[in-house]
C-alpha cells in the first residue's frame, strides 16, 4: 500500500467536506450542458465535441480557486475526463497534487430496462478500465443502480450485483463506492429504504476484513436509517446523493442525518453559467460549496 493510498484513505475516513459528482456521462451530459447554457445544437451528443465541451466545464469548476481540498474530499470521474488533461497534468493527478481532492473514477456503462421495481447495472469490462484507472492514480470507483419500488426480490439482485462487483474492485486495490439510488419520487421510497438497509447490512456483515467499501445512497425519509451502515467496520464513509432535489432541500433534509456526507451533484452545480465572468463565477460555486 502506497503513502499516497495511505493519506487519501484517511483524509476519506476522517475529514470534513464532501464529495464533487462530476461524472455526467453520454446519457446524462446534454442536461448538465444545457443547465451550464450551451446549447443542444452547438454539439453532437456522444461525440468528441460534446465530451470537449462538458470537459471544458469540468475544468472550469475544477480549476476554480473555490475548488479546493480544504473543503471537498473527492472528485467522481467521467472515464472521458480520467483520460484528458487540466494544465497539462492528467485530471486525477491534477486533483491530487494541485488541489488535495481524492480522485474517483465512475465504471458502470448505465443501465438495464427496469425489472422487479429495480434497474440493474448493464455489463460492464472492468479489467482493462481498472488497469487504466491504475496507471491514471485513482483512488477509487462509483457505481449506480436504481431502485424504483419496495420489491424484496428486485432490490437483494441490485444490493447483490453492486457487492459482487465491488469485490472485484477492492481485490484490484480500489475502494468502490456502492450506490443502490433510490428513486426520490417513488411512491414506496420509505419502504424501499427500509428493504434496502436489510439488504446492505446482510451483504456487508459477508465482505472479508480488508474488504473496505463507501455507500452512497439517497437521503433516507426515517432520519439516520442508515446509521448501522455508518458504524460498520467495513465502511469508510457514507455519502448522500441529491438525487433531483435542490441545493436547498437536499441540504435540508441532509443536516437530519448524522454521519452522512454529501456527495452531490446537480445541487453543486446548480446556478453556474458559461458565461458568467471568472470572479463571478468563483463566488457562486464558493456559496454552493460552503453551503
Amino acid at each position: 500500500m502506497s503513502s499516497t493510498f495511505e493519506t487519501q484513505m484517511e483524509k476519506m475516513k476522517s475529514a470534513d467536506g464532501f464529495i464533487a459528482a462530476l461524472d455526467q456521462s453520454g446519457g446524462s451530459t446534454p442536461k448538465a450542458l444545457r443547465l451550464y447554457g450551451i446549447p443542444d445544437d452547438t454539439y453532437k451528443v456522444g461525440e468528441r465535441s460534446m465530451f470537449d465541451a462538458v470537459h471544458e466545464m469540468r475544468s472550469r469548476i475544477i480549476m476554480s480557486p473555490s475548488f479546493n481540498g480544504d473543503r471537498i474530499l473527492g472528485a467522481i470521474l467521467f472515464e472521458d475526463t480520467m483520460d484528458r488533461k487540466i494544465e497539462n497534468k492528467a485530471t486525477a493527478t491534477y486533483l491530487w497534487e494541485e488541489k488535495g481532492i481524492v480522485p474517483f473514477l465512475k465504471v458502470d456503462k448505465g443501465l438495464e430496462e427496469e425489472k422487479d421495481g429495480v434497474q440493474l447495472m448493464k455489463p460492464m469490462y472492468l479489467t482493462e478500465l481498472l488497469a487504466k484507472a491504475k496507471k491514471a492514480g485513482i483512488f477509487g470507483t462509483k457505481m449506480r443502480s436504481l431502485i424504483l419500488l419496495a420489491n424484496d426480490h428486485g432490490i437483494k439482485k441490485n444490493v447483490d450485483q453492486q457487492f459482487a462487483i465491488a469485490k472485484k474492485i477492492c481485490a484490484e486495490g480500489f475502494i468502490p463506492i456502492i450506490e443502490p439510488e433510490v428513486n426520490i419520487k417513488s411512491p414506496e421510497k420509505e419502504e424501499a429504504e427500509a428493504i434496502l438497509k436489510i439488504c446492505l447490512m446482510e451483504s456487508l456483515n459477508k465482505l472479508g476484513p480488508d474488504e473496505k467499501v463507501m455507500l452512497k445512497l439517497t437521503i433516507p425519509t426515517v432520519d439516520n436509517l442508515y446509521m448501522d451502515c455508518i458504524r460498520h467496520p467495513n465502511v469508510v464513509r457514507v455519502f448522500a446523493l441529491s438525487g433531483g432535489y435542490s441545493r436547498n432541500e437536499a441540504n435540508s433534509h441532509l443536516s437530519r442525518q448524522d454521519g452522512m456526507v454529501a456527495s452531490f451533484s446537480r445541487a453543486l452545480t446548480e446556478g453556474l453559467k458559461t458565461t458568467l465572468m471568472a470572479d463571478e463565477f468563483d463566488t457562486m460555486l464558493d456559496n454552493s460549496i460552503g453551503t
